[in-house]
């Protein structure tokens, strides 16, 4: 099958691969196997779609719609394979498959251009919450993720090489997020399995629970790390609008009372996740966005 892959993807895996992408290079004939392996019938490659894989809307030998997920060994799709299966459906889109070519998830068809970021923001943060609380279970057996201390050590490094050339400013937020991390990754309170990248977008309309979670990027550690990106969703309106500062604020608290969790604990790890995004995108060239998470990070 003859396809170009969506510019977005393209853009993204050009950021975290600036010498060139072999996987991109292979994507056309990854996609023909798996597609021929699973016996699939393509309707669409979904646009704009993600910026870490590319996602087809396929169908099943016997007709039924699902939807076909391929992506890089750096973004880790055998962890996403194998946390979807431990939650088993639970909170979580269901996996159709076990391994097979690598890279390649198929997935149960949700409902793609439906996500809670479609609600009004009071109920989409409540649906979203309520996802999250039944994603967060116990590991499984047999560890085969990575931890919170884990993640946050590498992009702690990246961070201290980057802040010695970003500015005084940029320099004063990366310590105080180092800090934070510091404080919390020996202290927390529980460990769970947890979405890793959970955010707005991540909840999608389904038809057999009203919202499911997509396209975990897993690890292990303590629920208020998932809470991060959460807290930041919408980050251009919350910069746009002169109640920013408390409206984060609130937010903090809110989700922190509505899961039961340690509202200081969700501050510091949205402090962190927020410096090191802008500080990565500074680092890749999109001023515009390191601009905006690094004047949020400055609320908090």
């Amino acid at each position: 099958m003859a396809f170009a892959p969506p510019q977005r993807l393209v853009k993204a895996l050009g950021e975290t691969a600036p010498d060139g992408d072999g996987w991109l290079e292979e994507l056309p004939e990854t996609v023909r196997r798996a597609v021929a392996l699973r016996e699939l019938t393509v309707d669409r490659v979904q646009v704009p779609g993600g910026r870490s894989s590319l996602v087809m809307l396929v169908r099943r030998a016997d007709g039924t719609p699902a939807v076909l997920k391929l992506a890089p060994p750096r973004f880790r799709p055998e962890a996403e394979r194998a946390a979807l299966a431990h939650w088993d459906g639970l909170g979580a889109v269901q996996a159709l498959d076990g391994p097979g070519t690598a890279g390649a998830l198929l997935l149960e068809r949700l409902h793609p251009d439906v996500s809670v970021r479609s609600l009004p923001e009071a109920k989409a943060l409540l649906e979203a919450a309520g996802t999250l609380r039944r994603l967060w279970v116990e590991p499984p057996a047999g560890q085969v993720f990575e931890t919170v201390a884990e993640r946050t050590g590498r992009q702690a490094e990246a961070m201290r090489s980057s802040a010695a050339i970003s500015g005084a400013a940029v320099a004063a937020l990366v310590d105080e997020a180092l800090a934070a991390r510091e404080a919390l990754v020996g202290t927390a309170p529980e460990v769970r399995l947890l979405h890793g990248t959970f955010r707005q977008s991540k909840v999608l309309a389904a038809e057999r629970s009203p919202w499911l979670a997509v396209g975990p990027d897993p690890v292990v550690g303590e629920c208020a790390f998932d809470l991060a990106r959460l807290v930041r969703d919408r980050v251009e309106d919350l910069i746009a609008s002169p109640s920013g500062p408390a409206t984060t604020r609130r937010r903090v608290r809110k989700l922190a009372e509505s899961l039961e969790l340690d509202g200081e604990r969700v501050r510091g790890w949205t402090l962190f996740r927020a410096v090191e995004s802008g500080v990565r995108a500074l680092r890749v060239g999109r001023p515009r966005d390191a601009e905006l998470l690094l004047e949020f990070a400055g609320w908090l």
